[in-house]
């Protein structure tokens, strides 16, 4: 009886140790190998940005979220965190203060060049978890740049903007319209984690309203479309932003994403796929059913 109980007190530091976040920087060399084989080759990129965020949020509010969002979903799906990656498009917001911008050939080239070296170090299901609206489009395009050369890895997107429909009460915005970029949701997420870094009460220092300025068709659009209605590069209404409600968004969007995890890991087809396209790509007459 003694022994045994020598036993479970020498491995509790162990096992408190394996159930911590497997944040790729806090990992040591041989730990980051059992935690790549725990989480079965899946690894998880938390894909932000550095903007302004209207009067109450901080310029990283994106990279906060997606990273919060990250590690709560490998909680209940484990996988290896990289760390946060805000190489992104932000185009849009270069007229405000504290905006990171990167070329867009830097943005290609980074995000290639990461997950070549991630999948280099044994991660051959990369999720790029993305967390800032900006970076919607180029993580579409990037992922079908993925198809010019074979590759033994699969990229995967997923997007973890904004709440599904069926999000619990508690992580519903106060009242309709508060929501947007730099609103009510974004800055109560960022409460939920960090509430210092929240100032809901200077949410009605600037104006969060679409101005309309542009007179286009729809399905017309331009790169000043974004300027053209919230010249402030803020949308809704922090002011009723809370603690409460950003914790309940967090429960529900890493719930979300473990569940995708889930997923991710049990795929076993789209690497086969892949390497079947790669097959034919070059000899695509035999394609021909």
């Amino acid at each position: 009886m003694l022994k045994m109980l020598l036993l479970v007190l020498l491995m509790a530091p162990f096992a408190g140790a394996q159930s911590l976040p497997a944040k790729w920087e806090e990992l040591t060399a041989e730990d980051f190998v059992s935690a790549l084989a725990r989480a079965g080759g899946v690894c998880v990129l938390p894909f932000g940005i550095i903007e302004k965020h209207g009067p109450s949020g901080p310029l990283g509010t994106d990279l906060i979220n997606i990273r919060a969002t990250v590690v709560k979903a490998t909680e209940q799906e484990y996988a290896v965190i990289f760390p946060e990656y805000y190489f992104g498009q932000i185009f849009e917001a270069t007229h405000q203060p504290g905006t990171i911008a990167y070329s867009t050939r830097l943005q290609e080239q980074m995000m290639q060049e990461t997950v070549s070296e991630m999948a280099r170090n044994g991660c051959k299901k990369i999720v790029v978890a993305n967390g800032h609206g900006g970076n919607t489009a180029f993580l579409s395009y990037f992922l079908q740049t993925q198809l010019e050369t074979p590759r033994d890895y699969v990229v995967y997107g997923y997007s973890g903007i904004g709440n599904a429909p069926d999000v619990p009460a508690a992580a519903r915005p106060t009242k309709p319209g508060a929501d947007g970029h730099a609103g009510e949701g974004e800055v109560a997420m960022v409460m939920g984690t960090r509430p210092e870094l929240g100032h809901p009460d200077r949410g009605g220092r600037e104006s969060g309203a679409n101005l309309r300025r542009l007179d286009l068709p729809q399905g017309v659009a331009t790169g000043i479309n974004w300027y053209s209605m919230y010249p402030n590069h803020y949308a809704g209404d922090a002011s009723g932003a809370t603690a409460a409600r950003g914790q309940a968004m967090l429960e529900a969007a890493a719930a979300r994403l473990a569940a995708a995890l889930r997923a991710i890991k049990a795929d076993q087809i789209s690497l086969r796929l892949q390497n079947e396209f790669f097959g034919l790509q070059s000899h695509p007459l035999d394609t021909r059913q």
